[in-house]
C-alpha cells in the first residue's frame, strides 16, 4: 500500500492506565505502527490528566470538532488509506463526512465492547428480570448494528459478541473480526520473577469508577459479598483501586471492616503482584473485563462472576472460580486464599490463557492479513454489502443535514 496513512477518530483520549478500552486502544496503534502507517489521532473530546501523550510516540494529535465543516477539510487534506473510528458513536458523528471526502479509505470500527448489549443487560439488572431479546434489540443496538454494516471491517473484542451478531442480529460473518486483546507471551522466565503465594496478602479489585458496571460491582461486594469473606478471614482486606473515585465512592472507604477505596493505581502491575485474589462481581455489562487480564499477567487467580468471564476462557480452565452466587463466590475466595496448592494451579492457568488465547503475533497477523484483503477488494466488499450502502444512504440524508443543521445554529 502506498499510501500508509491512518486517522484514528477517539471517543475520548487514550486512558491505558484508567481503562481497559485505552489499553485496546494503545494496542491497536501498535499493530498499525508495526506496518509503518502514519498516524494521527484526533478527538474531539477534552483531555485529561490521564490521558497519554502519543507525540511521544510520534503520533500527531489533533483536536476536532463536532458539526463542523472543518473536518471536511481537514480529512480531504491528510487523505488517509484507513480511518479507524473510537466507537460506533463516532462513526455515526463523522463516517458520512469520511465516506463523503475520502470514499477510497477502508473504515474500520472498533465497537470496543457491544454498547446495545451493555445497555440491554443494565436494564434487566435494574428491572430485575432475566435477560431476553427485549432487552437485546434496544435502540442503541439498532444505531450500533447500523454503524457496523456502513463500515467495512468491524472489530469484535469477544467470541461471545460474535455469536451475538451473527446470531441475533444476523450480521454477515465478512463484516467482522474476532480481535481480543494482543498481548505478549508471560514467559518462564517473568513468571518465576513474579511474588508466590506466601508473599502476597489481600485482596484486589480494579475498575474505572464511572463504569456502572465497576460501581455496582463495588456496592456487591460492600454488601453481600465482603462481610462473608471477612467474618472467615478477619484480618484480610480488600484493597478498591480505580480512576475517578467520586465522593459517593470514597464514603464507602472502612478501615474497621478492611474495605479500602485506594483510587487511582499508578502501577496496575504491582497492585496486583502485592494481592493474593483479585475479586470480580460483575453483574451486566459487555466485552472483556481488562482487570481480569491484568490479574493473569501478575499471576493472581481471581474469583469473579458469568459475566465477568465472558468470553475470556473459551475451551480453558478459568484462572480461579466463576460463581454468580454471594455464598459460593465468599467460599471459593476463603478456600483460595488458603489453600497454597489450588492458588497454584490457578495461577498456571491464568499463564496459559493468556499465551493461548491472547497472543498478540497471532492475533495481530490476522488483523493486518484482513486489511490487506480489504484493501485490494474494497470496491467489491461494498458492491456485496448493499445492507450497508442502503444504511450510508440514509446516514447522508439525516445525520449529514442534522449535522449542517446544528454547525449553522452554532453560526448564530
Amino acid at each position: 500500500m502506498a499510501n500508509k496513512k491512518l486517522l484514528i477518530i477517539g471517543f475520548v483520549w487514550p486512558e491505558p492506565k484508567s481503562s481497559a478500552a485505552g489499553s485496546r486502544m494503545m494496542q491497536l496503534i501498535a499493530v498499525f505502527q508495526s506496518q509503518n502507517y502514519h498516524i494521527t489521532f484526533a478527538s474531539s473530546c477534552a483531555k485529561t490528566d490521564n490521558a497519554f501523550d502519543l507525540k511521544t510516540m510520534g503520533i500527531e494529535q489533533v483536536k476536532i470538532e463536532l458539526n463542523h465543516s472543518s473536518f471536511d477539510d481537514f480529512i480531504k487534506d491528510l487523505n488517509p488509506a484507513v480511518v479507524l473510528f473510537d466507537r460506533f458513536i463516532t462513526e455515526e458523528q463523522f463516517g458520512w463526512r469520511v465516506a463523503e471526502q475520502c470514499p477510497k479509505a477502508v473504515r474500520i470500527l472498533d465497537t470496543e465492547d457491544l454498547h446495545g448489549l451493555r445497555k440491554g443487560r443494565q436494564q434487566a439488572f435494574k428491572d430485575e428480570t432475566a435477560f431476553d431479546n427485549s432487552y437485546l434489540f434496544n435502540d442503541t443496538a439498532k444505531r450500533e448494528i447500523a454503524s457496523i454494516y456502513r463500515s467495512d471491517l468491524s472489530l469484535i473484542i469477544s467470541e461471545a459478541e460474535m455469536e451475538f451478531l451473527e446470531s441475533q442480529f444476523k450480521v454477515d460473518v465478512s463484516l467482522l473480526i474476532y480481535l481480543p486483546f494482543m498481548l505478549d507471551e508471560i514467559s518462564k522466565e517473568s513468571r518465576g520473577k513474579l511474588p508466590d503465594f506466601e508473599e502476597r496478602q489481600h485482596f484486589i479489585t480494579i475498575g474505572n469508577f464511572l463504569h456502572e458496571p465497576n460501581y455496582n460491582a463495588i456496592l456487591y461486594l460492600r454488601k453481600a459479598i465482603w462481610p462473608l469473606i471477612r467474618k472467615q478471614l478477619p484480618k484480610s482486606e480488600l484493597h478498591i483501586y480505580g480512576a475517578y473515585a467520586t465522593q459517593k465512592v470514597n464514603q464507602l472507604h472502612n478501615e474497621k471492616d478492611g474495605f479500602l477505596i485506594k483510587g487511582f493505581a499508578e502501577d496496575v502491575n504491582l497492585a496486583m503482584q502485592q494481592s493474593k485474589i483479585c475479586l470480580a462481581p460483575i453483574r451486566f455489562g459487555a466485552g472483556l473485563k481488562g482487570k481480569l487480564v491484568d490479574a493473569m499477567q501478575n499471576g493472581t487467580p481471581c474469583i469473579m462472576s458469568g459475566i465477568a468471564a465472558e468470553g475470556m476462557f473459551g475451551n480453558l480452565e478459568p484462572n480461579g472460580f466463576i460463581k454468580d452466587i454471594p455464598e459460593e463466590f465468599a467460599r471459593k475466595a476463603v478456600q483460595l486464599y488458603n489453600d497454597a496448592a489450588l492458588w497454584k494451579a490457578k495461577q498456571q492457568n491464568g499463564f496459559e490463557i493468556i499465551n493461548k488465547r491472547f497472543s498478540k503475533i497471532e492475533h495481530q497477523k490476522r488483523f493486518i492479513n484482513e486489511i490487506e484483503e480489504i484493501t485490494h477488494q474494497l470496491k467489491e466488499k461494498r458492491l456485496n454489502n448493499f445492507t450497508g450502502q442502503m444504511l450510508q444512504h440514509h446516514a447522508y440524508q439525516s445525520t449529514k443535514f442534522m449535522g449542517k443543521w446544528i454547525e449553522e445554529k452554532n453560526k448564530y
